[in-house]
């Protein structure tokens, strides 16, 4: 089972589980946390390979299969008997909702995807082949900082991209090759969610300076009627870590407006006590 930390809130019963992206960890929402906490119980996952998940347990040909990832979420969400929740994810984290979407449609109450990746375009198709290329002579740092330079190009987004790096360093050669062997599998099931609507409202948050992106989810919100976008201003592809005070607020706003508990009266939403 994959490492989890849970934040129980004393009255609320609607949760929200995070999913952080290839090459992250829950650190990565640690600008979410505490604001998250007093309206929200709050579910936090290392991916499997990621952060404290460690993979000796898992077959070599079950390793980083889109829906074996998804369903590592899953089961910890049958574990703590969470029958539904808000699913927030970031960059390639998005990827891995859409799949537990697909796997068990109707879990998430709604679902909030930042920096959100929904088709592969033409330079990050490049990227992706330069990659899956060069990573047996290259050192995989090089390549996964030579990425960071430009999935978060701007100078305002420096410390974003300094986590973006660290969380990489953790990660290690190994696994990162493992996701990058899940490129192809990635691509199609992108193609399939482009004509598949998600089973709950999707509230996609873009930094204004995620130009890779954002062209792309602008035209699918235009597709998909269940679907709106916000953009958030002065951020880049991390907007949770670039703008944290709006990405939550607009968050928090949305998963209240979707919440069955909090519709039916029975939840009380006063800030948890500490």
């Amino acid at each position: 089972m994959i490492y989890h930390k849970q934040f129980r809130h004393n009255s609320s019963k609607t949760w929200v589980v995070f999913i952080h992206g290839a090459g992250g960890s829950n650190v990565v929402w640690f600008r979410q946390l505490r604001d998250f906490k007093k309206h929200f119980n709050v579910l936090l996952i290392d991916l499997r390979g990621h952060g404290k998940s460690k993979s000796g347990e898992i077959t070599e040909a079950e390793q980083y299969r889109l829906n074996e990832v998804a369903h590592d979420v899953l089961e910890i969400m049958d574990h703590l008997r969470i029958e539904k929740a808000h699913w927030v994810g970031i960059s390639l984290g998005c990827i891995v909702i859409r799949a537990m979407d697909k796997l068990a449609p109707g879990r998430a109450e709604s679902i909030i995807l930042g920096g959100a990746v929904v088709q592969f375009s033409k330079k990050i198709n490049v990227l992706v082949t330069l990659a899956r290329l060069l990573h047996s002579i290259l050192p995989y740092m090089w390549l996964y900082r030579l990425n960071a330079r430009i999935l978060i190009p701007s100078r305002k987004s420096v410390e974003s991209r300094k986590l973006f790096i660290q969380e990489a360093i953790k990660l290690g050669e190994r696994e990162f090759r493992k996701w990058l062997r899940m490129s192809h599998e990635i691509k199609d099931s992108l193609n399939e969610f482009l004509c598949r609507e998600a089973s709950a409202p999707v509230l996609y948050l873009m930094g204004d300076r995620d130009h890779m992106f954002l062209p792309m989810v602008m035209n699918l919100v235009k597709k998909h009627v269940n679907s709106q976008l916000e953009i958030i201003r002065n951020s880049g592809h991390c907007c949770n870590l670039d703008q944290p005070d709006v990405f939550n607020e607009r968050s928090i706003l949305f998963i209240k407006e979707h919440s069955e508990n909090i519709k039916s009266g029975d939840q009380l939403l006063r800030p948890a006590t500490t």
